[in-house]
């Protein structure tokens, strides 16, 4: 991982923040804020731009020569702002068209790894046309008790219930197709909470720290992930052959979905027997002063203003006209 870089050759930068979706405050008020500070402060010719106040055509006539995708969520996140930028010619920072869309779909990514041989909880999806009483009481005949459920195309928790009983179940899939056409209900995975970080692309990926996550009462909730201060973050503390084997998962896991920059995968470490199953892979993770990439990263002797600077260096077009 060269740092050494030179912060003039990289151009003209828009870091693209806020957007559409159910998380734009967490990328107008933190992500994009934070990665705008750190790489004016290397040097770079950055400027904020919110593609839902803005027509991203604009970044042309504006003479932008790359984009760092600060942005979370729909319309930010799935390949869908990925899609655009490939169509004006502008590098942008993380993974491409295809790979955003698939991660940010967590049923097709689920089958996807599943598919690969790579460890997910078992899983079932509901169609809207599939939430009447009489199929949603059946789930937890199929993946047992507790379980979660949640909409397969949002991320930071939202609409994510934890169903502990039959009759929690209808109001856990309706606050969940609020957000979505689809519902995804998942086994529940009995242990710590793990994230993983993976920069890089193809052979060249490397996984970084893992952290173990202890939020308040076991929630990691929308909440605890952006505004309170007393979830824990542990690095460091795994046994060295366990956290190689969480490393390869995560970085066969970002493989498998053709991820390139960088990514952060969501896992659960089961108790019972130490194995991890694969949560989610989110491809513009979050980079607040809580976020999990930074604290991982500084972990392995890498500052926020040094990820961020060669984050941007790594802009590409799948096109590769970059």
């Amino acid at each position: 991982m060269n740092l050494n870089i030179d912060p003039k050759a990289l151009g003209k930068t828009a870091v693209l923040m806020g957007g559409s979706s159910a998380e734009r405050e967490v990328s107008l008020t933190m992500s994009g804020p934070g990665v705008l500070a750190a790489l004016r402060s290397q040097g770079v010719d950055a400027h904020g731009f919110d593609p839902s106040e803005r027509g991203l055509h604009e970044l042309k006539s504006e003479g932008f020569a790359r984009c760092f995708v600060a942005l979370h969520g729909r319309h930010g996140e799935d390949g869908t702002v990925q899609g655009a930028l490939e169509l004006l010619g502008i590098p942008y920072t993380g993974s491409g068209v295809m790979a955003s869309s698939i991660a940010m779909d967590k049923i097709m990514t689920k089958r996807l790894w599943r598919a690969d041989g790579l460890s997910t909880p078992r899983w079932l999806s509901l169609k809207k046309t599939e939430l009447q009483r009489e199929r949603v009481i059946k789930v937890p005949d199929e993946l047992g008790l507790p379980l979660f459920v949640k909409p397969p195309h949002e991320g930071s928790s939202i609409g994510i219930s934890k169903v502990n009983g039959y009759s929690e179940m209808q109001a856990a899939v309706e606050a969940a197709a609020k957000y979505d056409d689809e519902v995804l209900c998942e086994e529940f995975i009995a242990g710590p909470e793990l994230t993983c970080p993976v920069l890089g692309e193809g052979a060249s990926a490397f996984a970084l720290p893992v952290i173990q996550i202890e939020a308040d009462q076991g929630n990691y909730d929308y909440q605890n992930k952006y505004f309170t201060n007393s979830t824990r973050y542990l690095m460091g503390h795994l046994d060295a052959a366990l956290e190689r084997e969480i490393q390869a998962l995560t970085v066969a896991a970002y493989r498998s979905l053709g991820c390139r920059g960088w990514g952060r995968a969501d896992l659960m470490l089961r108790k019972s027997d130490g194995k991890p199953f694969l949560l989610e892979m989110n491809t513009s993770p979050g980079m607040t002063s809580h976020s999990l990439v930074p604290k991982s990263a500084g972990h392995a002797g890498i500052t926020y203003e040094q990820l961020c600077l060669w984050l941007l260096s790594q802009a590409r077009l799948d096109a590769g006209r970059a």
